[in-house]
């Protein structure tokens, strides 16, 4: 009978059964819900899908069994509800086009279909919220399409309001307030859901596939959604990564392999970028409105707060699933490359104040910074890092340097086996290997060259009892390079030599200068075996150089420093290993500096060097003095010259007689032409300039006059640099010489000659040596002046100045101060401007003759008059130089320049203003000068 009963029933209305109560839907269930489902699965109207489902989620949902929910319900009505919802959004994207406020049909449409979604999703809520309410754990296998089923709409949802400004083209107000409602219900199921997956239970012991692939694409639609939300919704978009976060550690044991970890990775990296750019955006701002207290300040330590938010998600992420990242090193390379590329001090940083680049790093760099520590020991990052075809653009230059400077402070506690990963080398693939980290690091300085010579700053250390300073770029480098360098495990030592050695043979200076400082370092902190051992090294290695390189200079530079750190015993055992009193070994002591020597050592030493030096010279003036042996003379030059300029006062007299007697013989047998056509030879005169320079208050001055001709010719010839600069290091010690009279008409005109070329050089190097060099001449008078002699010439000086102005009565000083002194006429010169217009005069002249000879040919007597008119330029070229040989009969000391004539600065600047003037407008009246200055 009662099945008499149920036939009826089944047939009763939709309207009516919406009317049910509880008991009566809970006993027809069984009957109706087959009808409804199948009512449902044949409808093609909207609106009667929506009034079945939400009969079914209301009114019979709640007495169904939640162990057969997915048979009975989920399998057969979420697939029809994903198509329906997706056939309403493809219909709302489709006429939105044609939406306008005339248009009330299309308006009324799509405001019907967004209330429909609304309600769609309303019911979607309701299965969400009856799973949740019934169960207190859930096995995702018994309701496995629910999550998917709504995952795909709430991303379609999101999308659709993420793109509606575009979707609806400026009419979005017509809609808006439905589209908010559409976002909130979105939003409030996806809340429902993530404490529905809350509460899903997988046991480890049991290998249910479905299970592990329904969680794994649960986790992968949340990663989706969240890159559509970036932009929408910060705080939901955090809610939404940290469950992500929590839902994959949870069931990490069984989906850890299952999990794609470089998309989310990659996800994660892209949402710190956005957020720390964003973070940046907002601090320019701040600077451009200069107020702290505002709306941009409070959305910047919010975006600050989000950033830290993903720095430890990815900490966590990273530290937990570590051996699944091989594939994402990559990534998180470039994430740290990208961060610190924006911020100072890079030179690609935003403008931002100081106050927020230190909220900045200490909000959120410093959450970011253990991440280094987390991937030391993992190999792939190792080899990302320290790849050797590794190419990164400018600005991505100095923060890869300083990831390396990061990389070596952890190391410094880490035992030899992670220190060993990062210092060896590898062949990771046939296509790729693995630097080790001490040449990458070199290599990485080298490409920061706009930094250094910036010079950028970064953050010191703070001392005790002392303030902290920041510090170049090359501190920074060479300071972290020498504490790892004294953490390193003893057994790496080789490494380190092959990185510093081939970084001292580098061609770029700055580089080949840090690695001798960092082996310097090596040398003081090791024992003084190892420091003699290295020193050793470095001398075989410049006997074995073929000739003058640049890596001969760097080697010659480093072995110099490193000699200094010698113990004496070392020392000596050098010497003995590499006698100086054997010519062969010149080649290493013209390197050495004999101050590094004790200084019974040091005049031993210099004494045998001498001797070989001088013997070797006297017995090659003897001999047939061939060209190929200049190399071996130049060598034992630059040996005698290294005694001289380091331990010159432990040479006695008869030692530097043997020198000078050689340099003068030397010199004598230089000319122009030999000069200038042999390189070896320009060499040989570069190095005996500042030779015979040391000697110059003995040297015959025949011989200086010789060797200052010999500049002057030279110089017209234009000799290379490095001649020019030995000419420079000989002037500047000729003021120590008096010059006799007798001379003075052959050597001061071409001195004058000499400086005025260097003087004006276009080379920035030269012109800087040059000046240099006239002020050292100008001012070696007083070099060696004690205290007393200096105050007892100014009070002498000061008596001299004063003495006639102490004979002037009162009377005569009220007369002077009512009535100026009478002075005596000047006598106008011509200008400088007077000259060059008549020599312009006289140049287009000659030029009109030129275009009138290209015209016709030239009258007989043209060129008779041409032959007079050169006469007369050829005697006006004599009296051009008769005017300048007076000019230096006139001084014939130069000015401020005399070691017996001492002028202060103050008295010095009016008399050479004098001189430039004399010497542009012709020979200055000695009355002018002459009852001022003593000569």
């Amino acid at each position: 009978m009662s099945q008499e009963r149920a036939v009826p029933e089944s047939a009763v209305p939709l309207e009516e059964i919406s009317s049910w109560p509880e008991e009566l839907c809970r006993r027809e269930l069984p009957s109706v819900l087959p009808r409804l489902l199948s009512i449902y699965q044949h409808s093609d109207n909207w609106i009667e899908h929506i009034q079945i489902l939400k009969i079914i989620v209301e009114m019979f949902l709640p007495h169904m069994n939640h162990l057969t929910l997915e048979q009975t319900f989920f399998s057969q009505v979420l697939p029809k509800t994903v198509r329906l919802f997706d056939d309403m959004m493809y219909e709302l994207t489709s006429q939105a086009r044609e939406l306008s406020s005339q248009n009330l049909e299309i308006q009324s449409t799509l405001r019907n279909i967004l209330q429909t979604m609304v309600q769609l999703l309303g019911a979607l809520t309701g299965c969400v919220q009856h799973v949740c309410a019934t169960q207190e754990s859930v096995i995702l296998e018994n309701i496995h399409s629910l999550p998917s089923s709504v995952l795909h709409v709430i991303k379609s949802t999101f999308v659709h309001c993420k793109n509606s400004e575009s979707v609806y083209s400026g009419r979005l107000h017509l809609v808006a307030d439905l589209l908010q409602a559409l976002f909130k219900e979105a939003y409030s199921l996806q809340k429902q859901l993530m404490e529905l997956l809350d509460m899903v239970c997988m046991n480890p012991l049991i290998d249910e596939h479905d299970d592990i692939l329904n969680m794994v694409v649960v986790i992968h639609s949340l990663l989706d959604i969240c890159s559509v939300i970036s932009s929408m919704d910060h705080a939901f978009h955090a809610n939404t990564w940290k469950f992500i976060i929590k839902q994959s550690l949870k069931h990490q044991s069984v989906i850890k392999s299952q999990l794609k970890h470089k998309d989310i990775i990659t996800s994660l990296c892209e949402d710190i970028l956005f957020s720390f750019h964003s973070c940046l955006q907002l601090a320019e701002q701040m600077i451009q409105s200069d107020a702290q207290d505002n709306a941009d300040y409070r959305l910047f330590q919010k975006t600050l707060k989000l950033c830290r938010f993903f720095a430890n998600s990815l900490l966590h992420y990273t530290k937990e699933f570590l051996p699944f990242l091989s594939d994402s090193c990559c990534t998180l390379h470039q994430l740290y490359l990208q961060i610190y590329s924006k911020f100072p001090p890079s030179l690609y940083a935003a403008g931002i104040s100081k106050a927020q680049q230190e909220e900045i790093a200490s909000t959120f760099l410093v959450t970011l910074s253990p991440l280094i520590s987390q991937l030391l020991t993992f190999q792939p990052f190792v080899d990302v890092v320290l790849d050797s075809k590794l190419e990164l653009p400018c600005e991505l230059q100095l923060p890869q340097c300083l990831l390396l400077v990061v990389i070596m402070d952890e190391l410094s506690s880490r035992p030899e086996d992670v220190q060993a990963l990062w210092c060896t080398e590898s062949q990771v693939s046939e296509a790729t290997a693995r630097v080790s980290l001490l040449k990458a690091i070199f290599s990485s300085f080298e490409q920061c060259s706009g930094e250094l010579s910036l010079p950028v700053h970064l953050q010191g250390v703070k001392s005790k009892g002392q303030a902290e300073v920041a510090v170049t770029l090359y501190q920074h480098v060479c300071i972290h390079l020498c504490t790892f360098i004294a953490s390193l495990h003893p057994s790496l030592f080789p490494e380190l030599d092959t990185a510093l050695l081939n970084a001292v043979l580098s061609a770029n200076m700055i580089t080949s200068l840090l690695a001798m400082d960092a082996w310097c370092f090596l040398a003081r902190y090791g024992t003084a075996e190892l420091c003699a051992h290295h020193v050793t090294i470095m001398a075989h290695l410049i006997k074995s150089c073929p000739g003058e390189c640049y890596q001969l200079t760097n080697l010659s530079i480093l072995l110099r420093r490193l000699f200094f750190f010698m113990a004496p015993r070392q020392q000596v055992e050098f010497i003995q290993k590499f006698p100086p009193k054997e010519t062969e070994n010149l080649l290493l002591w013209q390197y050495i500096s004999f101050q590094a020597l004790p200084a019974e050592l040091r005049k031993q030493t210099a004494l045998e060097v001498t001797r070989a030096g001088t013997a070797w010279c006297m017995k090659w003036l003897g001999s047939n003095r061939t060209l190929e042996e200049l190399e071996s003379l130049n060598t034992v030059l630059s040996a005698l010259l290294a005694v001289c300029n380091s331990s010159g006062e432990a040479l006695d007299l008869g030692q530097q007689t043997a020198i000078k007697e050689v340099g003068s013989q030397l010199s004598i047998l230089l000319n122009v032409k030999l000069v200038i056509g042999q390189p070896y030879v320009q060499q040989t005169l570069s190095l005996l300039l500042p030779l015979l320079g040391f000697f110059i208050q003995t040297l015959d001055p025949q011989l200086v006059s010789q060797v200052i001709t010999l500049q002057t010719s030279l110089l017209k010839l234009e000799p290379p640099d490095h001649v020019r600069l030995a000419f420079l290091d000989f002037l500047s010690s000729l003021g120590k010489l008096f010059i006799p009279q007798t001379i003075q008409d052959r050597i001061l005109p071409s001195l004058s000659s000499v400086f005025a070329s260097l003087l004006a050089d276009r080379n920035w190097l030269l012109e800087q040596h040059s000046l240099e060099a006239f002020t050292q001449f100008a001012e070696t008078g007083f070099v060696d002046e004690t205290t007393a002699a200096r105050l007892e010439r100014i009070k002498q000086e000061k008596g001299t100045f004063w003495e006639p102005f102490a004979k002037v009565t009162q009377e005569e000083t009220k007369m002077s101060s009512l009535q100026p002194c009478v002075k005596r006429a000047r006598h106008e010169l011509p200008s400088e401007d007077e000259y060059r217009s008549t020599l312009q005069a006289a140049t287009e002249a000659l030029e009109a003759i030129e275009l009138l000879l290209q015209k016709s040919p030239p009258p007989d007597w043209l060129l008779m008059e041409m032959e007079t008119l050169q006469e007369r330029i050829d005697k006006l070229k004599r009296q051009n130089c008769s005017g300048r040989k007076q000019l230096s009969s006139t001084f014939p000391q130069p000015l401020a320049l005399h070691r017996n004539w001492p002028l202060s600065d103050a008295q010095a600047l009016p008399l050479r203003r004098a001189v430039n003037l004399c010497t542009a407008q012709g020979s200055p009246p000695a009355s002018q000068v002459s009852s001022h200055f003593h000569w």
